[in-house]
């Protein structure tokens, strides 16, 4: 399955969580429930996965990601009243420290689902 088939699923399910749940709960229901989610829509999904972070191609860490899906997919989970550009930076440098290429930013704030990519 494509990258891009895959975080269309995953957008999919974040609405379908927040339709069931609404806004207020702690992050870490959300991600249980998306874990419950994604695997209805047969994604293999990781919750708290370890990835090693890299600087200057040696390892200096561990990073535990919310949300590894299908090997491809690193989704960072948010329950906040907005995004902000702080949160978008600290999933890039997620990525570039874990070497992934493909991540989600999903918040589930007071108006609905908020994603980036």
């Amino acid at each position: 399955m494509k990258h891009e088939e895959i975080t269309y699923k995953i957008i999919g399910c974040a609405h379908t969580v927040f339709n069931q749940l609404g806004f207020g709960f702690l992050e870490s229901v959300y991600q249980k429930s998306m874990v419950i989610e994604l695997k209805k829509n047969d994604l293999k999904a990781e919750a708290e996965k370890p990835l090693k972070v890299y600087y200057d191609d040696q390892i200096v860490g561990d990073y535990f990601i919310d949300l590894y899906v299908d090997d491809t997919v690193v989704v960072e989970l948010k329950s906040v009243e907005n995004l902000s550009r702080q949160h978008e930076v600290q999933l890039v440098n997620y990525l570039n420290g874990i070497k992934k290429n493909i991540g989600l930013l999903i918040n589930f704030g007071p108006s609905g689902v908020d994603v980036k990519r």
